[in-house]
């Protein structure tokens, strides 16, 4: 059925414009159902020419169809092949060519118009014909030539291929086997007889089953069942072979199903690396990365490989012992007679150590340094672990003899045992270090076992000292203040300044916790200044507000590590100058044993603080064993009594031997013009005691315990409980 006619009517336009519309309605008409790339536009303008053609038919005297023939062709050289595209083009034909293209022939009468278009309809519909049955024949010309080119192709493609396939397998680097799905091999290449052996009759015509070897992995002959019933198409394993005089052979193997045109399953082609070498070499690189290069021992890696595997034991009653020995003085022979000495003397251990551990399960390793360790599995380590830390000491007991010199090595063993699957690896190694350290800080020469108490405690300490530096920074640290009483008349003499630590977990702890980290890091010497500056500030305050009163001393602790700091005389000078504080309200306490046997450079510090009016008290006297006439060359000027000599005096009647020293240390001061302190008063009946044998001042808890610095004149004097 032809399209309407909506947009366009008769009108007396132009010749060109008319086949202008004319074209648009065709193009219209016909792109929707052809298969060209041209876009609608272009095809318009392809159809413009061909529209005119059909008008110079329309109208030509004679009447020539031929044109129209054309115009048909040239739709299917434009790829409008359809036939719905012949058919909307024989309506447009129909609807629209006398239409548009009829105008300007007065003389040719309407029905032979008509006429002539009709004929014109069949000029064009056998043109498409005569083009489309034109241009198949050439397509199917083209298609059997191609299909002779392909066949011929083929067939040198495929001679190409054999040729190809028969280089490669005769000259590849790997082996190449064929065998068929009994097994039976047919053919192999030269690489894979040469791997072999290079008898030819020791490998073709024998099965592959035969090549079994006690070292293939449980899987690789399932893998090879499944292929040859199809099921699979190819596999890839690691597998060693016997080589014909009766050497392994190590393959990288790979094998692959050929199937026939069918698919079916028809031989097996299998393709060998020789990895012999390289599996030497590896076993070589793994040996010496997992053993000690100096002692051979297994070293780190391998014995945290064996004790992750024994505490992942899943064994009923599997159990695990460890023994964690660090050499006693190893450092000293090193330091004495070098490092290759004492090279030569841990090979001597490392050898004594492997006899020691030659029941199953056990084994030692070299951590490093002079540190080893010796792991025993299984259900009676309780035992067997006591006995192996047992064995090792005696082994160390017999003289090393090491470059003409014998030597008597000692070590200390930490001792954790237990079940496994409770800790991890990191774990055990913790408490075994631990442990060890707490035998070698008993002496030495022995084995402690790992007490979790004392790991909880030591785990402790390290936290601590981890957290001294940020905690000075945080503020964490503050002072609390003990006073510093005359006995002669009950005044407040002073105080003494006691560094507190306000830990975010432990809550407040005291210098006992804390002082000896802060001393191991070296953290000391901040901390001290730190309290220096805050009790110095602190004194300051007090002798502004109770101005009347006198001068308040303040007493600060100096640790040894401050005594050897080059800064400790700077520093407190310029506290001082900073605050105000005369020297004379300070006084450094300093232990009677970070004294005893000091030099002068030593004293030379102190002495400059003496010379400038500040008070040093020996702390803690009475502990040490120095000799009393040492007194006079040290630069203090208070003796502090150690609560050790008073704690007689709160018995009543009291301790006469107790009163008598007292009384000859006090006697002994005073006649070196030394004040007297004494701390760890608790009673009153102390207090009197002490006051009447001459001493000068005195601390304690029956004054007031330690507290903040507004309550330093609130004496308590009450009996402690």
């Amino acid at each position: 059925m032809a399209p309407e006619v909506t947009d366009f009517a008769v009108d007396p336009d132009g010749l060109e414009d008319r086949l202008r519309r004319f074209a648009t309605i065709w193009s219209r008409a016909i792109f929707p159902v052809t298969a060209t790339s041209m876009t609608r536009v272009e095809l318009e303008k392809h159809l413009l020419p061909l529209a005119r053609r059909l008008r110079e038919s329309l109208h030509a005297r004679p009447f020539d169809p031929q044109a129209a023939q054309r115009a048909g062709a040239a739709l299917v050289e434009a790829h409008c092949t359809d036939p719905e595209a012949l058919s909307r083009t024989l309506g447009v034909v129909d609807a629209y060519l006398v239409l548009y293209c009829g105008v300007g022939a007065p003389e040719q009468p309407a029905e032979e118009s008509r006429a002539r278009c009709a004929r014109l309809q069949h000029a064009v519909a056998a043109g498409f014909a005569q083009g489309l049955r034109e241009r198949t024949l050439v397509e199917q010309e083209a298609i059997a030539r191609s299909s002779l080119v392909a066949r011929s192709d083929a067939v040198q493609a495929l001679h190409a291929t054999e040729a190809r396939f028969r280089a490669v397998f005769e000259g590849a680097a790997i082996g190449i086997g064929i065998a068929d799905l009994e097994g039976n091999v047919l053919e192999v290449n030269e690489t894979l007889l040469r791997m072999f052996g290079g008898l030819e009759h020791h490998v073709r015509g024998r099965k592959v089953t035969d090549w079994a070897h006690p070292e293939d992995r449980p899987h690789v002959w399932d893998l090879y069942r499944e292929l040859v019933s199809g099921e699979r198409d190819d596999y890839r394993v690691e597998k060693p072979f016997f080589r014909n005089d009766g050497t392994v052979l190590w393959t990288n193997l790979t094998v692959s199903l050929l199937r026939d045109a069918e698919g079916r399953p028809e031989y097996q082609l299998a393709l060998m690396e020789d990895t012999t070498e390289r599996r030497l070499l590896n076993l070589r690189l793994r040996y010496e990365a997992t053993h000690d290069a100096l002692t051979g021992l297994p070293n780190r890696t391998l014995f945290f490989e064996r004790l992750e595997k024994a505490l992942t034991a899943t064994a009923d009653g599997a159990r695990f012992g460890l023994c964690y020995l660090d050499l006693d003085g190893f450092k000293a022979i090193n330091d004495s007679l070098g490092h290759a000495a004492g090279d030569r003397l841990l090979v001597e251990v490392a050898d004594r150590l492997q006899s020691c551990a030659t029941a199953p399960g056990e084994m030692v390793a070299r951590l490093g340094g002079d540190e080893f360790v010796a792991l025993t599995t299984g259900p009676d380590t309780q035992r067997e672990v006591d006995d192996l830390a047992t064995r090792i000491l005696g082994a160390l007991a017999s003289p090393i003899r090491v470059d003409g010199r014998e030597f008597t090595v000692r070590g200390s063993i930490g001792i954790v045992e237990g079940p496994a699957g409770e800790r991890t690896t990191a774990e055990v190694l913790r408490s075994a270090d631990i442990t060890m350290y707490r035998a070698k800080s008993a002496g030495g020469n022995r084995f402690e076992l790992a007490d979790p108490e004392a790991d909880a405690r030591a785990i402790t300490r390290h936290g601590l000292t981890t957290a001294l530096p940020a905690a000075l920074d945080r503020g964490e640290f503050f002072i609390e203040y003990q006073p510093l009483v005359h006995l002669g008349d009950g005044s407040v003499h002073g105080a003494e300044a006691l560094v507190r630590w306000c830990h975010p977990q432990h809550g407040v702890l005291g210098p006992d916790r804390f002082i000896p980290l802060a001393e191991h890091t070296g953290l000391i010497v901040p901390l001290g200044r730190w309290v220096l500056q805050e009790a110095v500030r602190q004194a300051r305050y007090w002798q502004k507000r109770h101005s009347d009163g006198g001068p308040l001393r303040i007493n600060v602790n100096l640790s040894p590590a401050q005594l050897h700091h080059p800064g400790l005389v700077a520093d407190t000078v310029d506290v001082l100058q900073r605050s105000g504080l005369e020297p004379g309200a300070l006084c450094l306490e300093v232990t009677e044993s970070a004294l005893i046997g000091a030099d002068e450079d030593l004293l030379k510090p102190l002495r400059q603080l003496a010379e400038m009016g500040v008070d040093i008290a020996l702390d803690d006297f009475g502990t040490g064993y120095s000799n009393l006439a040492n007194l006079r060359r040290l630069p203090v000027s208070v003796l502090k009594l150690d609560r050790s000599f008073t704690q007689g005096m709160q018995r009543h009647p009291a301790d006469p031997v107790d009163l008598k020293i007292v009384e000859g240390i006090v006697s002994l001061a005073h006649s070196l013009q030394l004040a007297v302190t004494v701390e760890g008063v608790e009673t009153g009946a102390q207090a009197e005691q002490l006051r009447e044998l001459g001493c000068d001042t005195a601390q304690g808890w029956y004054y007031a315990r330690p507290g903040a610095p507004d309550r330093i004149h609130s004496l308590v004097l009450a009996d402690a409980v």
